[in-house]
Protein backbone atom coordinates (compact mmCIF):
# COMPACT_ATOMS: atom_id res chain seq x y z
CA UNK A 1 0.00 0.00 0.00
CA UNK A 2 0.83 3.61 -0.99
CA UNK A 3 0.04 6.99 0.00
CA UNK A 4 -0.22 9.92 -2.15
CA UNK A 5 -2.08 13.38 -2.39
CA UNK A 6 -5.72 12.85 -3.34
CA UNK A 7 -6.72 14.01 -6.99
CA UNK A 8 -10.35 15.34 -7.53
CA UNK A 9 -10.84 14.85 -10.61
CA UNK A 10 -9.16 11.33 -10.31
CA UNK A 11 -10.10 10.06 -6.69
CA UNK A 12 -13.42 11.52 -6.02
CA UNK A 13 -15.39 8.47 -8.06
CA UNK A 14 -13.96 6.46 -6.05
CA UNK A 15 -14.26 8.25 -2.58
CA UNK A 16 -17.71 8.45 -3.30
CA UNK A 17 -19.31 5.09 -3.68
CA UNK A 18 -17.80 4.13 -0.26
CA UNK A 19 -21.03 4.91 2.18
CA UNK A 20 -24.46 4.39 0.88
CA UNK A 21 -26.54 4.99 4.23
CA UNK A 22 -27.01 7.95 6.54
CA UNK A 23 -25.89 6.74 9.25
CA UNK A 24 -22.18 5.44 7.77
CA UNK A 25 -21.82 9.03 6.67
CA UNK A 26 -22.71 10.65 9.73
CA UNK A 27 -20.22 8.08 11.38
CA UNK A 28 -17.64 9.19 8.56
CA UNK A 29 -18.06 12.76 8.38
CA UNK A 30 -20.46 14.48 11.70
CA UNK A 31 -23.21 15.57 8.85
CA UNK A 32 -20.10 18.19 7.45
CA UNK A 33 -21.18 17.27 4.22
CA UNK A 34 -24.86 16.96 2.38
CA UNK A 35 -26.05 12.93 2.08
CA UNK A 36 -25.87 11.95 -0.37
CA UNK A 37 -22.02 13.39 -0.81
CA UNK A 38 -21.37 15.96 -3.64
CA UNK A 39 -18.36 16.84 -5.73
CA UNK A 40 -18.95 20.23 -4.96
CA UNK A 41 -19.73 20.39 -1.44
CA UNK A 42 -16.82 17.62 -0.89
CA UNK A 43 -14.07 19.88 -2.78
CA UNK A 44 -15.46 23.15 -1.42
CA UNK A 45 -15.16 21.30 2.61
CA UNK A 46 -11.41 20.35 1.67
CA UNK A 47 -10.90 23.70 0.17
CA UNK A 48 -11.75 25.74 3.47
CA UNK A 49 -9.70 23.04 6.00
CA UNK A 50 -7.16 23.43 3.89
CA UNK A 51 -7.68 27.14 4.09
CA UNK A 52 -8.25 27.11 7.65
CA UNK A 53 -6.73 24.26 9.05
CA UNK A 54 -4.04 23.25 6.29
CA UNK A 55 -5.79 20.19 6.18
CA UNK A 56 -4.34 17.83 3.35
CA UNK A 57 -6.08 15.03 1.19
CA UNK A 58 -4.58 11.51 0.84
CA UNK A 59 -6.03 8.36 -0.47
CA UNK A 60 -4.19 5.64 -0.31
CA UNK A 61 -3.60 2.76 -3.13
CA UNK A 62 -3.00 -0.41 -3.80
CA UNK A 63 0.34 -0.97 -5.02
CA UNK A 64 -0.89 -1.31 -8.51
CA UNK A 65 -2.71 2.34 -7.89
CA UNK A 66 -6.50 1.26 -6.96
CA UNK A 67 -7.78 3.75 -4.78
CA UNK A 68 -8.35 2.02 -1.39
CA UNK A 69 -9.00 4.67 1.61
CA UNK A 70 -8.95 8.56 2.19
CA UNK A 71 -8.03 10.70 4.94
CA UNK A 72 -6.80 14.20 5.71
CA UNK A 73 -3.91 15.34 7.87
CA UNK A 74 -2.70 18.41 9.29
CA UNK A 75 -0.06 19.52 11.45
CA UNK A 76 -0.01 21.94 13.78
CA UNK A 77 3.21 23.81 13.91
CA UNK A 78 2.36 25.85 17.13
CA UNK A 79 2.47 22.33 19.49
CA UNK A 80 3.60 19.63 16.85
CA UNK A 81 -0.05 17.75 17.03
CA UNK A 82 -0.94 16.15 14.33
CA UNK A 83 -4.64 15.73 12.83
CA UNK A 84 -6.31 13.06 11.36
CA UNK A 85 -10.00 13.24 9.61
CA UNK A 86 -12.26 12.43 7.30
CA UNK A 87 -10.90 8.60 7.70
CA UNK A 88 -12.61 5.99 5.37
CA UNK A 89 -11.99 2.74 3.81
CA UNK A 90 -13.30 1.30 0.53
CA UNK A 91 -16.49 -0.55 1.79
CA UNK A 92 -15.71 -3.48 0.32
CA UNK A 93 -12.16 -3.80 2.05
CA UNK A 94 -13.21 -3.23 5.31
CA UNK A 95 -12.36 -5.80 8.33
CA UNK A 96 -9.14 -6.56 6.20
CA UNK A 97 -6.72 -4.86 7.57
CA UNK A 98 -6.73 -1.93 5.28
CA UNK A 99 -7.54 0.74 7.57
CA UNK A 100 -4.95 -0.50 10.05
CA UNK A 101 -2.12 -0.73 7.25
CA UNK A 102 -3.25 3.09 5.94
CA UNK A 103 -3.41 4.30 9.49
CA UNK A 104 0.37 3.37 9.78
CA UNK A 105 1.47 4.74 6.73
CA UNK A 106 -0.53 8.57 7.55
CA UNK A 107 1.39 7.96 11.24
CA UNK A 108 5.21 7.06 9.48
CA UNK A 109 4.36 10.39 7.17
CA UNK A 110 3.44 12.41 10.64
CA UNK A 111 5.58 11.65 12.62
CA UNK A 112 9.02 11.32 10.18
CA UNK A 113 7.95 13.95 7.91
CA UNK A 114 6.18 16.48 9.30
CA UNK A 115 7.58 16.01 13.12
CA UNK A 116 4.51 15.47 14.63
CA UNK A 117 4.85 14.69 18.47
CA UNK A 118 1.47 12.95 18.51
CA UNK A 119 -1.76 12.60 16.22
CA UNK A 120 -5.01 13.25 16.98
CA UNK A 121 -7.99 11.77 15.73
CA UNK A 122 -12.01 12.22 16.92
CA UNK A 123 -14.68 9.26 16.47
CA UNK A 124 -18.01 8.75 17.66
CA UNK A 125 -17.90 5.48 20.07
CA UNK A 126 -21.05 4.26 18.68
CA UNK A 127 -18.72 3.40 15.08
CA UNK A 128 -17.70 0.36 17.05
CA UNK A 129 -15.17 -0.66 13.70
CA UNK A 130 -13.63 2.00 13.62
CA UNK A 131 -12.82 2.94 17.27
CA UNK A 132 -11.67 -0.46 17.41
CA UNK A 133 -9.48 -0.34 14.55
CA UNK A 134 -7.63 2.85 16.09
CA UNK A 135 -6.92 1.05 19.30
CA UNK A 136 -5.53 -1.92 17.95
CA UNK A 137 -3.05 0.39 16.29
CA UNK A 138 -1.88 2.33 19.49
CA UNK A 139 -4.74 5.02 19.47
CA UNK A 140 -5.62 5.87 23.13
CA UNK A 141 -8.74 7.75 24.43
CA UNK A 142 -7.63 11.33 25.38
CA UNK A 143 -11.11 12.87 26.56
CA UNK A 144 -15.02 11.93 25.91
CA UNK A 145 -17.54 14.38 24.96
CA UNK A 146 -20.37 13.20 25.61
CA UNK A 147 -23.61 13.78 23.58
CA UNK A 148 -21.66 15.96 21.43
CA UNK A 149 -23.52 14.76 18.22
CA UNK A 150 -27.56 14.54 17.74
CA UNK A 151 -28.34 12.05 14.70
CA UNK A 152 -31.95 11.27 13.92
CA UNK A 153 -32.70 11.28 17.72
CA UNK A 154 -29.72 9.85 19.01
CA UNK A 155 -26.87 11.93 21.13
CA UNK A 156 -23.48 10.36 19.91
CA UNK A 157 -20.82 10.83 22.32
CA UNK A 158 -17.23 11.86 20.92
CA UNK A 159 -14.06 10.61 21.79
CA UNK A 160 -10.51 12.12 20.90
CA UNK A 161 -8.07 9.55 20.83
CA UNK A 162 -4.13 10.53 20.51
CA UNK A 163 -0.81 8.36 19.29
CA UNK A 164 2.27 9.68 20.89
CA UNK A 165 5.57 9.24 18.52
CA UNK A 166 7.85 6.60 19.56
CA UNK A 167 10.19 9.17 20.20
CA UNK A 168 7.48 11.06 22.84
CA UNK A 169 6.53 7.26 23.73
CA UNK A 170 9.17 4.84 24.68
CA UNK A 171 6.82 2.00 24.25
CA UNK A 172 6.42 2.40 20.44
CA UNK A 173 9.64 1.67 18.45
CA UNK A 174 10.96 4.18 17.50
CA UNK A 175 12.21 4.83 14.02
CA UNK A 176 15.38 5.11 12.59
CA UNK A 177 16.37 8.67 11.65
CA UNK A 178 18.80 9.70 8.88
CA UNK A 179 21.97 11.28 10.54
Amino acid sequence: MRIRPYIPGKDYEYVSKWIDDERSHAFWCANLLPYPLTPEAFHALLEKNAMEWTDSAYVATEDDGCVVGFFCYSVSTDDDMGFLKFIIVDSAKRGKGYGKEMLRLALRYAFQITGARAVQLNVFPDNVSAKRCYESIGFVDRNVAKDAFSYMGELWSRCNMVIQSAEHNPTLPCPKRAP
